[in-house]
C-alpha cells in the first residue's frame, strides 16, 4: 500500500456510502491520530485501538445524526505521496466558509487548521472534510 492516509479516507467514506455503523482497520500512529482528531471535532463516534501483537486494528465508529444523516458530509485528500501540498500560516485557507476543517501535520505534530493559525504554524495539509 503506497498511501495509507488514503486508504484510511476511502474506508471511511465507502462506510458512510453503505450505512455501516463501524469500520475496523489496520492501525498506525498517524491513523489513530487523524482519527482522535475527527472524533474531538465531532465528525466520528468513538475511536479503540486493539493490539493484536502485530500491526494492530483500529476501530472507528461512525456518527449519524437523528434524521439517519452523517457527520461527515464530504472528505477529500489534499496532499498526495506524488504530489505534496505545503502551506504556511497565511496560506491556511477554510473549509466551506468555516463549517469545515483542515487536518495539518505540522512541527508540533497533526492539528486542525484552525489550531495551527492559532499556532501560527503552517505544514502539510493532509485532508479537509466537511
Amino acid at each position: 500500500m503506497t498511501d495509507p492516509i488514503a486508504d484510511f479516507l476511502a474506508r471511511l467514506r465507502n462506510a458512510i456510502t453503505a450505512r455501516k455503523a463501524k469500520i475496523e482497520l489496520p492501525s498506525s500512529k498517524l491513523k489513530v491520530r487523524l482519527a482522535e482528531l475527527l472524533r474531538d471535532e465531532g465528525f466520528l463516534g468513538a475511536v479503540e485501538e486493539k493490539s493484536d501483537g502485530k500491526q494492530g486494528t483500529l476501530t472507528v465508529t461512525l456518527r449519524y445524526g437523528t434524521d439517519q444523516r452523517n457527520a461527515i458530509g464530504g472528505i477529500r485528500r489534499v496532499s498526495r505521496p506524488g504530489q505534496r501540498k505545503y502551506v504556511n500560516k497565511d496560506g491556511l485557507g477554510r473549509v466551506r466558509s468555516g463549517l469545515g476543517i483542515s487536518v495539518l501535520t505540522t512541527s508540533h505534530g497533526i492539528m486542525t487548521d484552525r489550531a495551527a493559525r492559532k499556532a501560527g504554524l503552517g505544514g502539510e495539509v493532509i485532508c479537509e472534510v466537511w
